[in-house]
């Protein structure tokens, strides 16, 4: 795998951007301000968007852990509301479309796509963009005990957000990646690899409920210091069978062990998954197989209410059973997420923005996420 740091220090640039200020606040030589009011500041622990690469939210994904606990026999609510835009292609496809661009953009016909399904080796191309909803539930059964259940929804259409990020790449001298050759607001998915020939300019069911997700989470594993540590198991429910695009029709099963360091203001937090991918056949056929993720986040009080997170996420793509020597899809998934939350009483509101790093053709260009969490009764 080549390594990129130049490439990858840019990607994470406007997310350490908006970081900066906050890490290395501006010196002042006035009398100190009275400490900031942390008496009832509370860690909310990871950032709980989950990985909005297309197709990969057809697997189960574990979630990352939170930090808040409930009090017995009560209930919590979260919703999750992710947007994320995609163009991802081959080296060939992209050479191509560059050749293309001095004469405009153009809608993608059948004559454009095969001629892309002509070219020499194997090829993919996918442009579109996602929104996914995730309605959570939690349960507390015991003090050291929950259960929780998810249900989500996700919607396929084109680029909204096209102009704004070639518009950033411009602005920052980023390769156009032969995106002005084709028509903004475009759906596309070609696969023509040695096991999958696929290839769809209109997606046949644009939006619709994916499988839901059930969950057991226990919190009473013992560490020293300041270290807490909880576990969880997860499984994916294919309730109506194989639909392209919004299931598998198989059921995957997930293990999480979650480690976190809480301090006076600032807080380190890990989390180990592993799922049992059963695989699908759409929109490529993928082979059974252990999908290992670890996210390292960092959280810190700002306030009594407010909290900045910073985290990366590092996943195998489920790429790596397809029948294909393409790299770009087997290599691995590295993402940085940057999120702020602040609670109102019993409601915590989110917004956290997401960049795909070093691997930028197995992963969303960017993405971003809006939580909602209502926790009637925190336990003390």
């Amino acid at each position: 795998m080549s390594f990129q740091p130049r490439r990858m220090a840019l990607r994470a640039l406007p997310l350490l951007s908006l970081l900066w200020p906050l890490l290395f606040p501006p010196i002042s030589h006035a009398h100190p301000a009275e400490p900031a009011d942390a008496s009832n500041g509370r860690f909310y622990g990871m950032l709980r968007s989950r990985d909005l690469t297309p197709f990969g939210f057809l697997r189960l994904d574990m979630r990352p852990a939170h930090a808040l606990t409930i009090e017995p026999g009560s209930f919590a609510f979260e919703a999750e509301l992710g947007y994320q835009n995609t163009w991802a292609l081959s080296e060939n496809v992209e050479k191509f479309l560059k050749t293309l661009e001095p004469s405009g953009r153009r809608a993608m016909t059948p004559q454009l796509i095969q001629e892309i399904q002509d070219l020499p080796g194997e090829n993919y191309m996918l442009d579109l963009e996602s929104a996914t909803l995730d309605l959570a539930v939690h349960y507390k059964l015991s003090r050291r005990w929950s259960a929780y259940a998810i249900a989500s929804a996700v919607s396929y259409h084109g680029g909204l957000m096209d102009w704004g990020i070639e518009r950033f790449h411009q602005a920052l001298g980023f390769d156009t990646f032969g995106r002005h050759a084709v028509a903004r607001g475009g759906t596309t998915l070609l696969y023509d690899l040695k096991g999958a020939q696929v290839v769809m300019s209109e997606l046949p069911r644009p939006q619709g409920f994916l499988d839901p997700t059930v969950g057991l989470r226990y919190t009473g594993i013992k560490l020293p210091g300041r270290w807490q540590m909880s576990a969880e198991i997860a499984a994916k429910l294919p309730l109506d069978g194989t639909r392209p695009l919004l299931s598998t029709g198989r059921t995957d099963i997930g293990m999480q062990t979650s480690v976190r360091r809480l301090g006076e203001r600032n807080a380190l937090h890990l989390d180990f998954a592993a799922v049992y991918y059963a695989g699908e056949d759409l929109p490529s056929p993928h082979g059974s197989q252990i999908v290992p993720t670890l996210i390292v986040g960092w959280e810190r009080q700002l306030d009594g209410r407010t909290n900045i997170s910073l985290q990366g996420y590092a996943s195998r793509s489920v790429y790596t059973h397809v029948q294909t020597d393409l790299e770009e899809l087997l290599r691995d998934k590295f993402q940085l997420s940057l999120g702020l939350r602040h609670r109102f009483d019993h409601t915590i509101v989110s917004f956290a923005v997401t960049e795909n790093l070093q691997n930028l053709n197995n992963t969303p260009d960017i993405g971003f996420q809006f939580g909602v969490g209502w926790v009637p009764t925190l336990q003390q």
